[in-house]
């Protein structure tokens, strides 16, 4: 656990006993590969922090699976439309590789926000990260070359390959598998 505060520490700029606070009111559990945590038009308002493993959010539209985003160790995943709506998720949850998250309930992570200001700000800085996150990704990912966004994805998370399918990683990039392949085939040969 230590080394998992510390990661909070550096990725959300938390103090040690805040982030001790909060893993403290979390649970911890283990998925296996393939396993959701939510699955499109199911409810889940509970809020989780990856401790280990790679999660893709996705979802089907017309008979295709999109892949939403990534999430990897410290990051926050959660059902939007479940955890602020109470609604059905609009998206799957899944575990793209065994996994470890620590989860809160939606009602029980509000206790612990409202119990102080001070935990409060771990809310809010938690949740605006997501928000410059989810930013990031649109701007870069409208990005006028697919060839520049791979390589982007995989300088920020080179395990990437090593979990998840091509295809998903190809709808992630807004792109055919068979586009990503020829665009990895192209660096493979200037590797050469």
């Amino acid at each position: 656990m230590k080394a998992f505060i510390e990661i909070l520490r550096e990725k959300y700029g938390l103090a040690q006993p805040e982030a001790e606070k909060l893993l403290e009111q979390m649970e911890l559990l283990t998925y296996r590969k393939g396993e959701h945590i939510v699955r499109e038009g199911e409810r889940n308002s509970s809020f989780y922090l990856v401790a280990d493993g790679i999660w893709r959010g996705h979802y089907l539209r017309d008979g295709v699976d999109i892949s939403l985003w990534f999430a990897f160790q410290g990051d926050s995943i959660f059902s939007s439309w479940g955890y602020v709506a109470g609604l059905p998720s609009l998206v799957s949850i899944e575990a793209m590789s065994d996994s470890r998250v620590y989860r809160i309930s939606k009602s029980k992570l509000e206790t612990f926000f409202s119990s102080s200001v001070l935990f409060a700000n771990i809310g809010r800085i938690i949740f605006e990260r997501q928000f410059l996150d989810m930013e990031n990704w649109m701007i870069n990912g409208g990005a006028a070359q697919a060839k520049q966004r791979y390589l982007a994805l995989l300088e920020q998370n080179p395990e990437l390959l090593q979990h998840v399918p091509l295809k998903h990683i190809a709808s992630y990039l807004f792109i055919t598998p068979q586009s990503l392949s020829r665009i990895r085939a192209e660096l493979s040969k200037k590797k050469m």
